[in-house]
Parts: C-alpha cells; structure tokens; sequence
C-alpha cells in the first residue's frame, strides 16, 4: 500500500505565508503527478497545483502568482509555499499523488488532509 503524509498548515493571518509538505511512502516504482488540492466548508474539491515528475506544473486559476509547488522524486516529497494568504484559501488541503507499482498497477491515492485556516 501507500501512504501520503502531510505536514503544515495551520492558523495565518491574511498576507502571511505558509509551508506545506507531503511525503509517499509504501510500495512505490514512481509518481508522475503529485499535488495539492483543497476543499472548502459546502465547497467541490478543487486544484491547488500539481507537478508530474518532468517538472511540469499545473496552477488552479485562484492561486497563480501566490503559490509554488516544488517536488524531490527520490525523496518522494512535494511541498506547496502558500505566500500572500486571503480568507478565502481557508480550506482543507490535501496531497494526491498517481503512483506505479513495482509489480505494474497504478492508482490514485490521496492524504488525509491538512487544514489552513486565514484569518485575523
């Protein structure tokens, strides 16, 4: 199996910044993407940003400008700068990464959660 472990988060004040992390462990041939989404209190589920292991990334609309996404592959590790923080990224963050086993299946796996709450 695989396990995604996040860290960070927390209680910031508007314009503060942030650091997140995720590290997947388990049984593990690659990651190609790995990510971030968040999900606000009656909110759908919503890209943070992603990065696939060539180093290319994807922004959610929201967030470009404010956040960056790094990743190490041989660690296995990809964190989220949050810088700028608003209100409205209070949510509860989540790591997601599409992962290939060693003996050839590939699937989805989510962490369970980190919350980041804005506010003065």
């Amino acid at each position: 199996q695989v396990q995604l472990v996040e860290s960070g988060g927390g209680l910031v004040q508007p314009g503060g910044s942030l650091r997140l992390s995720c590290a997947a462990s388990g049984s593990i041939l690659s990651i190609n993407d790995m990510g971030w989404y968040r999900q606000a209190p009656g909110k759908e589920r919503e890209l943070v940003a992603t990065m696939n292991s060539g180093g290319s990334t994807k922004y959610g609309d929201s967030v470009k400008g404010r956040f960056t996404i790094s990743r190490d592959n041989g660690k296995k590790t990809v964190s989220l700068q949050m810088n700028s923080l608003k209100p409205e990224d209070t949510a509860v963050y989540y790591c997601n990464a599409d992962v290939f086993m060693p003996w050839g299946t590939e699937s989805w796996y989510w962490g369970q959660g980190t919350q980041v709450t804005v506010s003065s």
